[in-house]
């Protein structure tokens, strides 16, 4: 019997149809950022890529995303152990929670953070007598970045955590192994894929976040402004060229972090084919 998608005008209209929108939604706009850094041609781009500001912004926000994705890949491996691996009271209530960075526009999170972290907040007026600041510098930026990508890793190795079970743990725990041993030789292995793309998504977002740090960054030129925010700043001075060179460089992180994504899975499958004819031919 015949399937729908065996017939070539429907795979071959569905085919033009993926590439049609991949090249409008995707490949149309790179282009287009490419185009509008290069209109000034290559001086204005050199000159825009290396001033002072640019470097500051491409440093904050490789710093935000330094500190976040590390962070967030330990939270959530931990929240998915916990909620994967643990019967409790509030289990499902804990499940919950973790969607309300999903639920909340950043915006709002921004505005949370700073009524509780500011000058005038209740937490912000107890920090202020030890004097530290978090809203208006970068801790406040990279805490508010925690928030909103808190739940990528987690909802990444949940259901892939659940899907396999508990069966191989518990076998490993039978015969002895150690809480770091079974972490490292059973569920590591297991989550590696899930664990490295719950870490880009979180990368990816982190670098792009731009609701929740405008509103409790202060927009503070060579301070405070990572290149999310130094793009709509220099589109609002009417510098074009100088806001799709940070476009482009946002681009340009963005690749570098799928690269880096396809390298590792590449390691990780080379890895396991090497364990895998090793095994054979044992």
């Amino acid at each position: 019997m015949q399937r729908v998608g065996d017939s070539l005008p429907v795979k071959w209209t569905l085919i033009v149809l993926a590439l049609v929108l991949t090249a409008l939604v995707l490949v149309v706009p790179l282009i287009e950022i490419v185009r509008q850094a290069l209109a000034g041609g290559v001086g204005e781009l050199l000159d825009n890529l290396t001033n002072t500001y640019t470097l500051s912004a491409i440093w904050l926000t490789l710093l935000i995303a330094v500190i976040t994705v590390p962070l967030n890949v330990l939270f959530g491996t931990v929240l998915a152990w916990l909620v994967t691996r643990f019967r409790f009271l509030g289990r499902r209530l804990l499940q919950t929670l973790i969607d309300i960075p999903f639920a909340v526009s950043p915006v709002i999170a921004g505005l949370v953070y700073l009524l509780l972290y500011g000058r005038n907040g209740w937490l912000g007026q107890w920090l202020a007598g030890y004097d530290i600041q978090l809203m208006f510098a970068w801790p406040g930026m990279v805490l508010v970045t925690l928030f909103v990508t808190s739940p990528f890793v987690a909802r990444e190795l949940i259901p892939l955590m659940q899907a396999q079970g508990r069966q191989e743990e518990e076998a490993a725990v039978s015969l002895g192994a150690r809480g770091a041993q079974l972490f490292y030789r059973i569920t590591l292995p297991n989550i590696r894929s899930g664990l490295i793309y719950g870490a880009i998504l979180t990368n990816a977002r982190a670098m792009g976040e731009f609701g929740a740090v405008s509103v409790v960054s202060g927009m503070i030129n060579g301070v405070t402004i990572s290149l999310p925010l130094q793009v709509e700043q220099l589109y609002q001075d009417y510098n074009t060229v100088g806001s799709f060179v940070s476009a482009l460089l946002l681009a340009m992180l963005a690749v570098l972090t799928l690269v880096i994504k396809g390298l590792l899975e590449w390691l990780a499958e080379r890895r396991q084919q090497r364990h895998s004819k090793v095994a054979e031919d044992v």
